[in-house]
């Protein structure tokens, strides 16, 4: 693997290292994607594995933010997020205006448009949302990881952020 990826293990090592960090998603005990790889620095106590389940999911971290800790939900493709989207759009992004407290949880979701090379893996793994994301959500913060050099500054600007940030990688750039 290249920079891109060896980047994406600084920076989950680093967001790994942090007290309140659990990582949360499908692939992150066992291999699967290439976001399992990327965690390898990550302490397995700190990984959680879920099923198939991708609204539950959502739903699942933000009771976790609520509680203080700041998860680190991945879907490994943004086509599998869709599948929360309503969490996203009428959830995670309205609490802090339905919330007399102003209530802003702290959630990294990281997801990915697949690769397409060397196989094309079919539409259903290559899908990039970032778009329509941006039309629909007005709190949580949409980062695209376009280059190797943004991405560790992306996800500690994350875990510091006071709200819930959308980070999209690239796996072309792998």
């Amino acid at each position: 693997m290249g920079v891109y990826f060896n980047e994406l293990k600084r920076a989950m090592t680093w967001l790994g290292e942090q007290q309140e960090t659990i990582f949360v998603g499908q692939a992150v005990k066992f291999p699967g994607t290439f976001m399992h790889g990327t965690l390898n620095g990550v302490p397995v106590e700190k990984r959680l594995e879920m099923p198939v389940a991708e609204s539950f999911q959502l739903q699942f971290c933000i009771g976790l933010a609520l509680m203080g800790f700041v998860p680190i939900s991945i879907y490994p493709r943004q086509n599998f997020l869709l599948l929360s989207a309503s969490d996203l759009v009428n959830l995670l992004d309205k609490l802090p205006v339905m919330s007399s407290d102003q209530v802003k949880p702290k959630v990294i979701i990281r997801t990915a448009s697949g690769p397409t090379k060397p196989l094309f893996p079919g539409h259903q793994h290559v899908g990039n949302y970032a778009d329509a994301f941006r039309q629909m959500l007005t709190w949580v913060k949409i980062v695209e990881l376009n280059s190797a050099k943004e991405i560790l500054s992306t996800y500690q600007q994350a875990y510091e952020r006071d709200g819930a940030t959308l980070v999209i990688e690239h796996g072309d750039l792998l």
